[in-house]
């Protein structure tokens, strides 16, 4: 009897204690929200892709949320469009420190994200948020300052090219854009669209053909012939007809105008066995999205040797490599060649960014 009470009267005791402790404890409460107080309300940044990922573009800092108690604070910086009260909030990163600090590469990401045009000027709200605790409780708000902003791009302006060829040239389904081929612009605000596109069918207008979309969908721009069958565009224009093929394919929505020029690609140089004036012809495959052939080639240096891309053994449509990089461009330097046999593939489905490969066999 006399442990049991002992023990009982130590957990007693403990419990009072645990109690009292308890009693005790200080209630963090939120008196005042961080601060913000650099850059200043409505500094300008025009941003540069050139060295964007290492270029810093701007550091925000601001004062210590005030919770009544000595504690570290987690912050989030938050931008949105100007005027919008924060609806939809692009997330700036988080951390413990009064401070961040963005790239170029990192604050055009965010500006583009929220929504702004690139190569116009647009502004940006940003505050802080102050959160305690890994449930981020007791949230405190700071100022909100207005940054302009002019963001750019590197992604060239698409054109998609559904139509009801899709399915049997290796596209997915029939008049579906997301899955279509593409032509690019040669630049952002430019509309002198490019790609190649496989038709494996013939499609006869009317009923059938293709349209160009200016999105994956057919919720925004669409194009079509514009009656004449000779190379007008109008929106949404009917359907384009096309004999089966590989074609460059043109458009421009400024000039109302398209071009389908049909391609059979193969290789000459005097690294090739047929010289310049010839060609080796190459081989389409719908699956893989490139031309192909093996060809056995002698050494030959560039840039007054070797051997370039021609399409229909002539010189009007050739590439070659500027860089030595394995990136086709119009017109490129010769692409130097050791003896040997290649598996030699060229791939035109990634609209102006055309590489090739050589694969000694």
């Amino acid at each position: 009897m006399k442990k049991i009470l002992k023990i009982s009267s130590l957990a007693f005791l403990l419990i009072t204690g645990i109690a009292c402790e308890n009693d005790n404890q200080t209630i963090a409460t939120a008196k005042g929200g961080p601060e913000l107080i650099a850059p200043a309300n409505g500094t300008e940044y025009v941003l540069h892709p050139l060295n964007a990922a290492t270029s810093e573009a701007t550091t925000l800092v601001w004062n210590h949320a005030d919770y009544d108690v000595q504690t570290a604070v987690n912050y989030e910086v938050q931008f949105a469009l100007h005027g919008t009260d924060f609806a939809t909030i692009v997330s700036g990163g988080t951390t413990t420190n009064r401070f961040m600090t963005y790239t170029v590469e990192a604050l055009n990401a965010i500006a583009l994200q929220a929504g702004l045009t690139p190569y116009t000027a647009g502004d940006l709200d940003v505050r802080v948020k102050g959160t305690l605790g890994s449930n981020a409780d007791l949230e405190s708000l700071s100022n909100v300052i207005t940054l302009t902003i002019t963001a750019f791009t590197t992604e060239l302006p698409k054109l998609w090219v559904p139509g009801s060829y899709q399915t049997d040239s290796g596209y997915g389904g029939d008049w579906t854009p997301a899955s279509a081929p593409k032509l690019a612009s040669e630049g952002f605000g430019n509309t002198n669209y490019e790609g190649y596109v496989y038709f494996a069918t013939t499609e006869v207008a009317p009923s059938d053909g293709f349209k160009f979309t200016d999105a994956n969908d057919w919720s925004h721009g669409i194009f079509g012939d514009d009656g004449s069958f000779s190379g007008g565009l109008t929106s949404p224009g009917g359907n384009i007809g096309v004999n089966s093929g590989y074609y460059k394919v043109t458009a421009n929505t400024t000039t109302n105008t398209y071009a389908l020029t049909a391609t059979q690609w193969g290789i000459a140089g005097d690294g090739t066995s047929n010289g310049w004036d010839g060609m080796i012809p190459m081989t389409y495959n719908p699956t893989t999205k490139k031309w192909s052939v093996v060809a056995t080639l002698t050494t030959k240096d560039a840039p007054d040797h070797g051997l370039k891309f021609k399409a229909n053994g002539a010189w009007d449509i050739n590439l070659g490599d500027n860089g030595a990089d394995g990136k086709a461009e119009y017109n490129g330097t010769n692409i130097g060649t050791t003896a040997g046999t290649y598996l030699i593939e060229l791939d035109l489905s990634n609209p102006r960014a055309y590489t090739y490969t050589l694969t000694a066999q």
